[in-house]
């Protein structure tokens, strides 16, 4: 009776692009689901995040593309494994935040629920940009970078939708002047309890369309 070891593992999924669970345990002379998991524990592999993650490939850390995915067909895996953790680092690495649409045409499936536990966690931020959510990195500082290309990337008709209150502008001003070289997540802080509140995309907002970033390091303001 043959030894059962890892390395029956390793050489299927050598011999084959993606297995299915039931393969492997085939290789391992029918093993059961238990054994197979503890066999699993000692090979590089990943799981698909479709199908129920009922496909297995080897790890090798040349097939994934930029967003650390990879597909065999319509089989889909990613560098993180999970298709949470993935949905969660895609979108706190993403330059400008990302859309569910956006994500759901990059990963193939559908990550709503995904999302709204990323919120639920205090993972990842939402915010409501030209008529539509984003979702952001967590970190302030990381998220107004984001948000700040996202809005500058927008298109003037998609700008002119966001309402610029001019009370808003002279509270921003107000923050800027009493704390030259605020950025807008500090400017969002210092203003927190007013009434009605002011959101980071308002304040992005407001740093785009006047030119505020200098302001603090130049005397007085051109808004008008």
């Amino acid at each position: 009776m043959t030894i059962r070891n890892p390395d029956m593992i390793i050489h299927l999924l050598r011999s084959k692009k993606v297995v299915k669970f039931e393969e492997i345990q085939n290789a391992l002379e029918s093993a059961s689901r238990t054994t197979t998991f503890r066999y699993l524990k000692h090979v590089q592999y990943v799981r698909s995040y479709n199908y129920n993650g009922c496909y297995y490939t080897s790890w090798d850390p040349t097939l994934f593309d930029r967003w650390g995915l990879y597909s065999y067909g319509d089989i889909y895996f990613s560098r993180d494994g999970k298709l949470d953790k993935t949905v969660i680092r895609l979108v706190c690495e993403s330059g400008a935040g990302l859309t569910q649409r956006e994500l759901q045409d990059l990963l193939k499936v559908r990550v709503q629920v995904l999302l709204l536990e990323g919120l639920r966690h205090k993972k990842i931020c939402r915010e409501k940009v030209g008529g539509f959510y984003l979702y952001f990195h967590n970190d302030p500082t990381i998220m107004e970078s984001q948000l700040q290309a996202r809005v500058t990337s927008l298109p003037s008709e998609t700008k002119n939708f966001l309402q610029i209150d001019s009370h808003n502008v002279i509270k921003v001003l107000l923050v800027l002047i009493r704390q030259p070289g605020s950025r807008p997540a500090e400017v969002v802080r210092a203003l927190r309890g007013h009434t009605p509140p002011i959101t980071m995309v308002q304040v992005v907002d407001i740093f785009d369309r006047y030119s505020l970033e200098e302001i603090g390091k130049k005397k007085g303001s051109t808004v008008s």
